[in-house]
């Protein structure tokens, strides 16, 4: 009787003590508005729902809001509210399996419950629209974090991209007064401050203004890849003195310096299909990620190995410390992945690749999910 009681309950002990699984970063959201998948259910194209999370042990998912530069003045927010109505109906169909979190002590609560804890992370900040009122707003329906820029700049904040691509069509370079007083109403709202896709002007404007830790929330490092999106050392060194947190990005072309041509290759070989792909999707990135699937062989020939995106995880932690890095995926953002990351289910492939090298347990249970429960509770502190 003793050992059938031990039998019932040691699903219990094991989940009582699985690790802190937590990604700062997933476009499953935007992208359900044009697929339509139930991402409740099992899903065969895509890199995130509920089945394979809980496969992937992750526990804890921020679900970015998303809308490009089409959106401005009078669209910009509408969609961002459109796009968490979606998450919450997702919540809605499945309330025993995923809950929105606004707090460290509701993502804790919510973990020991079983379900996926949901948070909302605003990637650009033109979704504001040049408006406290609509900071608020957003703050009040449960985001977590606010990336200042995507890959267009706001007329408060300079983005990587146009820093570097179009520096002759900025009125200015940086924060400007009005960005420094946005910086400082996150700050009091709880609201963490992201530098993902921030100009260098930008990145050091906010370092300089914020009174909390901040996050790049998918970034990668800079002297292993030199996109504009990846982080110098100067750059991650003021991350770790700020006490902040950098959260690995997935994404091929960030990890491996040789992604863009092969893929560029690769999509010159099939434009007739993604043309298509395009008009059906009305989405090139989408559509670039669905062209993959359809050559799948081919597409992973592309790939980068998982040894190089675990360098960049090792970098970090090299030069700043374990106590500031952490996952960040960009799945359902990009098109193409290092090869054995397909989807949510295999974020334990990070983990046995991180031990063979060295990481303790302990340091893996830091990434996973330590440093960012303590990024998040010094800003809502």
């Amino acid at each position: 009787m003793k050992k059938l009681l031990l039998i019932l309950f040691l699903p219990l002990a094991i989940n009582a003590k699985a690790q802190l699984l937590v990604d700062t970063h997933n476009d499953a959201i935007s992208n359900e508005l044009i697929t339509g998948h139930d991402l409740g259910q099992l899903q065969t194209e895509g890199n995130f729902d509920l089945v394979r999370a809980k496969q992937g042990g992750l526990n804890a998912q921020i679900f970015s809001i998303w809308c490009g530069d089409t959106y401005g003045k009078g669209t910009a927010n509408a969609m961002a509210n459109r796009e968490i109505d979606s998450l919450f109906a997702l919540i809605k169909r499945y309330p025993d399996k995923i809950a929105l979190v606004t707090t460290p002590k509701q993502l804790t609560a919510t973990v020991k419950k079983g379900k996926l804890a949901a948070l909302i992370g605003v990637e650009g900040g033109h979704m504001i629209e040049d408006s406290m009122d609509y900071l608020d707003q957003l703050a009040k329906r449960g985001m977590s974090y606010m990336t200042l820029t995507w890959n267009n700049s706001t007329s408060w904040a300079t983005s990587a991209a146009t820093e570097t691509t179009k520096p002759d069509t900025l009125k200015h370079k940086g924060l400007t007064d009005f960005g420094k007083q946005i910086v400082h109403h996150m700050n009091d709202l709880g609201v963490m401050v992201d530098v993902s896709h921030v100009g260098e002007k930008t990145f050091y404007d906010v370092i300089a203004t914020t009174s909390k830790p901040v996050i790049a929330s998918h970034s990668c490092v800079w002297n292993l890849d030199k996109s504009r999106r990846n982080l110098k050392d100067p750059q991650l060194q003021a991350i770790a003195k700020n006490g902040g947190v950098v959260f690995v990005n997935f994404y091929s072309g960030f990890v491996d310096s040789t992604y863009t041509e092969k893929e560029n290759t690769f999509i010159r070989a099939h434009r007739p299909e993604l043309d298509s792909l395009v008009n059906i999707y009305h989405d090139r990135d989408l559509a670039t990620e669905r062209l993959s699937a359809m050559y799948k062989a081919e597409s992973n020939l592309v790939r980068p190995p998982l040894s190089m995106l675990i360098k960049h995880f090792d970098y970090i932690a090299k030069l700043i410390g374990v106590d500031h890095v952490g996952i960040g995926s960009d799945f359902d953002g990009s098109e193409s992945f290092p090869q054995e990351m397909d989807s949510v289910a295999d974020y334990p492939k990070i983990k046995t690749e991180l031990l063979k090298i060295g990481y303790s347990e302990k340091d893996v249970a830091k990434i996973f999910g330590g440093n960012f429960m303590r990024v998040f509770k010094a800003n809502k502190g």
